[in-house]
């Protein structure tokens, strides 16, 4: 029982990717990778630094099925199999920048589904799949969540985007609160990860300021050099989840240490 577990949604670019690569450099270490198109060159990695990777071709738009996935493969796991075990939900989704009126139902609905009603079933699944764990008896299971200023602090023109981590850090304080009833409780926390150089920084500088007003903060922040690159964001994130008090609180922001 040496080796530790992540689950990690949105593995295959920006914030998600530097994660996953960033944990397969120790050894001993165990990723599966969600994403719709996953990155090939994460198992090459793992092997080579004696760390395992298994990839799973996944569209977190169908929830039911991807955490039906994970319920499999964690039944199938010895109660002993891991040291520790996390689950860092990170996928997310922007749908269109502008009034809610503007997106389709199509949008609107993937990006709840996806920043939302995902994490949650795989939560779900993930906690009923290490009940008995040796894992949980040593206090070693966790639940990131990777959420957004925007989930505390509502904008004009992204409203699916604010509701999905907005929804995220209230279930992630309620998991919390239940899993303070229990004999051997998971802890969880919706972590911030400060403002990152992604593909999403690209889309709401890219966003049309008559519908997307704060396009110009996020322009000043680009152009001001305020943005963590990826690396960085992933180094905190993880040095989070490293935190003895991981836990303590359900609500946290790297900025606010």
């Amino acid at each position: 029982m040496t080796e530790h577990l992540m689950i990690l949604t949105g593995a295959s670019r920006g914030l998600g990717l530097a994660v996953a690569r960033q944990w397969l450099q120790a050894s001993g270490h165990v990723l599966i990778a969600l994403a719709r198109h996953p990155d090939a060159s994460l198992a090459d990695r793992a092997q080579q630094q004696g760390s395992r990777c298994l990839s799973w071709a996944l569209d977190l738009a169908d929830a039911p099925a991807a955490a039906q996935a994970l319920a499999d493969w964690l039944a199938a796991q010895p109660a002993d199999a891991f040291a520790s075990a996390t689950l860092l939900n990170n996928a997310g989704v922007l749908s269109p920048l502008g009034p809610i009126g503007a997106s389709s139902a199509a949008e609107l609905s993937n990006a709840l589904r996806v920043g939302l009603e995902a994490p949650m079933l795989l939560t779900a699944a993930f906690l009923r799949g290490t009940e008995g764990w040796s894992a949980r008896e040593a206090g070693a299971v966790k639940v990131l969540n990777v959420s957004s200023g925007l989930g505390r602090r509502a904008m004009a023109g992204s409203a699916a985007y604010c509701a999905a981590k907005a929804g995220m850090d209230h279930y992630s304080r309620a998991v919390a609160l239940e899993e303070a009833q229990r004999p051997h409780p998971a802890r969880i926390v919706s972590l911030a990860p400060g403002v990152v150089d992604t593909d999403m920084q690209v889309q709401l500088r890219a966003g049309d300021p008559a519908a997307f007003p704060d396009r110009l903060r996020f322009v000043h922040l680009k152009d001001a050099g305020l943005l963590d690159s990826a690396e960085a964001a992933a180094a905190k994130v993880l040095a989070w989840l490293d935190r003895a008090d991981f836990g303590a609180q359900p609500i946290a922001d790297v900025r606010e240490g």
